[in-house]
């Protein structure tokens, strides 16, 4: 199968909402930190005509719409495609995933699970109507989501967390990924992403201030890689095509870029002469075998249902198995003396 591997950053603001950057700054950061598409996602504002390649950087608009009204906050989603503004329909998420999708659009729900602590001030936003459907995916990873959690503990928490986030940063929270499992476990397709959610903002605390997680740092950190059909060729229309029917396939990985680059990560899976990549989906003819290779040693898992069926430590991974339902893999590196999560592959779907 011939696949083209690209990396972006897909939940983004600017200040058009309440970010600081406007969208050629953000494609400036992007290709610092090595990216090939970024796309924004403003609160409740979608931008027309500032789709276009900034450099090697191929930006898109998306938008990140929620009800205003509502308190507590919560079912954020990121809409992507729909070219037009998607707000008017905030209030009702199953009929807000609707109205995307009649636009030719897809979502994401954006940071499902989130914690808010006694110290900080920002709210917990989790998604909490799971009952919609139509929806693309989830967003497994958010770096921001996992600082508010480190930082909302107590003051001391918080400045460490701010000058050493490296240190605190381990993966999706644990509640999400047994969510994610549980999903698939009832048969469901769902393939995730994960993001930077990038503002620029200063923090304040007492006489302390500074911009903690500049556009730039992040987009090295947490990022969602894809396998395109064909071959960038530099053609805005093109190139989003290839990227947005790659979101809706769910052939992506959330990559920690920051421990070492991902890219060139591999997950396939094989019975008889039939094959698939992530995303993809696998008819049996007899066992399943399943190959999982990494660009750097690190401990590699294949999981089934929330279970480890394999592991082992190195960049090569091979089990066989007969069951059908949704496999994905996760692979963790040592970093600061402790594991972190570095790969999260969304599922290959065995029948």
């Amino acid at each position: 199968m011939n696949v083209y591997e690209y990396v972006g950053n897909l939940h983004v603001h600017t200040s058009y909402s309440d970010g600081k950057a406007l969208h050629a700054q953000v494609a400036q950061a992007a290709g610092d930190a090595g990216l090939d598409f970024v796309i924004i996602t403003d609160h409740n504002v979608w931008v027309d005509g500032l789709e276009k390649y900034y450099g090697k950087v191929l930006l898109l608009i998306g938008e990140e719409v929620h009800d205003v009204r509502r308190q507590p906050q919560a079912n954020h989603l990121l809409i992507y495609g729909a070219g037009a503004e998607m707000v008017l329909q905030a209030k009702d998420p199953q009929g807000l995933i609707d109205e995307v999708s009649q636009h030719g659009g897809f979502s994401y729900l954006a940071h499902p699970y989130e914690y808010a602590g006694r110290f900080g001030g920002e709210e917990a936003i989790p998604w909490v109507d799971w009952d919609v459907t139509g929806y693309a995916g989830i967003e497994l990873w958010n770096y921001m989501s996992e600082f508010k959690a480190l930082a909302s503990r107590n003051v001391v928490a918080a400045i460490y967390a701010a000058f050493f986030p490296e240190r605190g940063i381990r993966g999706p929270f644990r509640d999400m990924l047994r969510h994610w499992d549980y999903l698939l476990s009832l048969g469901k397709r769902v393939p995730v992403i994960g993001n930077a959610d990038a503002h620029g903002t200063s923090y304040s605390m007492g006489p302390l201030q500074r911009v903690l997680f500049p556009y730039e740092y992040l987009f090295r950190c947490i990022n969602t890689h894809i396998l395109a059909e064909r071959p960038f060729n530099g053609f805005l229309e093109h190139d989003k095509a290839l990227i947005y029917d790659a979101l809706r396939a769910g052939r992506t990985w959330v990559g920690y870029d920051l421990l070492g680059p991902t890219a060139g990560f591999e997950f396939l899976a094989r019975s008889g002469s039939n094959q698939a990549l992530i995303g993809g989906e696998l008819v049996r003819t007899g066992a399943t075998i399943f190959e999982v290779r990494t660009p750097q040693e690190a401990e590699i898992r294949l999981l089934f249902n929330g279970q480890v069926l394999a592991r082992t430590k190195g960049t090569y991974l091979k089990h066989t198995t007969a069951e059908p339902g949704a496999y994905r893999v996760e692979a963790y590196r040592q970093h600061k003396l402790s594991p972190r999560g570095w790969i999260f592959s969304s599922p290959i779907y065995v029948k």
